[in-house]
């Protein structure tokens, strides 16, 4: 399969746009907030965990969807569920337990861990090669206070939302936190698998394609992520519905991925070599690799997207 009718479209692109949060932000004052804070900000822009989620509720129940162009030159529009991969929450301080939830246990195959204000993480430095020197690495990644790793076989997972707010039962700050009270170590993975495509096709092997795509959560990388979409947005049905979310979203941060993992990558659907798209793939695979082993952590998606990456 080679890139044909593809020219300068990138399928890959579509979707990383196409499921890619996009939150309202709110606005407090620099001294309301005395830790990891960009330099020179007057204000800190934040969002509510729990709007977060909310992103992902249609996506939950009817998935995602995303413009892929064939290399026929025909187009369609393939729907992915998202799962929550992994979270790691690390916060300024630890919080009583008048307010959360603490708890640590194991059932079937999912691990939960949530840990109590004595517990404190001192971890090595954290590269800031993707933060655009918003963090000093040299301070401590705060506080683990919750992390979530599935281990589950995608066929006995449930949809994103439901899973967080499964969890949210025995951690409350999953919907309660702000990302003004998280470092810049916090951080998330989904993982995406198609459904369906309309209209339906057969045999077309890059439509099994799946991804794992990796999201910051914290205030202070928000400089770099605040956005407002253009008329050129690729999964915008038509220019109206673009300048309709043009419209709506000056006001709004989107949670652009920086990292990602495929499995079932297969021929050139994915990879046009008109839009540097293998580079894209590469650069963001490595930025995932080095965060996790950089934090320490162990995640069961990616290595095993690494590991079946074809």
């Amino acid at each position: 399969m080679d890139s044909g009718k593809l020219g300068g479209y990138s399928n890959l692109q579509c979707f990383l746009d196409c499921t890619t949060p996009t939150v309202e932000i709110q606005f407090l004052s620099k001294h309301s907030f005395s830790a990891w804070q960009t330099p020179g900000a007057e204000t800190v822009k934040y969002f509510n965990l729990g709007e977060l989620w909310d992103q992902y509720y249609e996506w939950s129940a009817y998935g995602a969807g995303t413009r892929v162009r064939l290399p026929d030159g025909e187009t369609l529009v393939q729907y992915y569920v998202p799962y929550l991969s992994a979270i790691q929450l690390y916060t300024n301080k630890p919080f009583t337990p008048s307010r959360f939830v603490h708890t640590a246990f194991r059932r079937d195959n999912i691990s939960l861990k949530s840990l109590n204000g004595d517990h404190r993480n001192e971890y090595a430095k954290l590269s800031t090669s993707w933060n655009g020197g918003a963090w000093d690495a040299r301070k401590s990644f705060g506080h683990l206070c919750f992390e979530f790793f599935e281990v589950c076989s995608p066929y006995g997972r449930v949809p994103f939302v439901d899973k967080v707010y499964e969890l949210a039962h025995y951690f409350s700050g999953l919907t309660s936190l702000t990302s003004a009270e998280l470092s810049p170590a916090s951080w998330m993975s989904v993982a995406w698998y198609p459904i369906y495509q309309i209209p339906a096709k057969r045999n077309v092997k890059d439509l099994s394609t799946c991804f794992l795509t990796y999201h910051t959560i914290s205030a202070s990388f928000q400089d770099i992520y605040f956005q407002k979409f253009t008329k050129d947005t690729l999964c915008y049905s038509d220019e109206k519905e673009s300048e309709t979310k043009s419209e709506e979203n000056w006001n709004n941060v989107s949670l652009t991925p920086f990292g990602l993992a495929t499995y079932k990558l297969e021929g050139s659907l994915w990879i046009n070599p008109e839009t540097g798209d293998s580079e894209k793939i590469a650069s963001l695979f490595s930025a995932a690799d080095s965060w996790l082993k950089q934090l320490g952590v162990h995640h069961h998606d990616f290595n095993y997207f690494s590991t079946h990456s074809i």
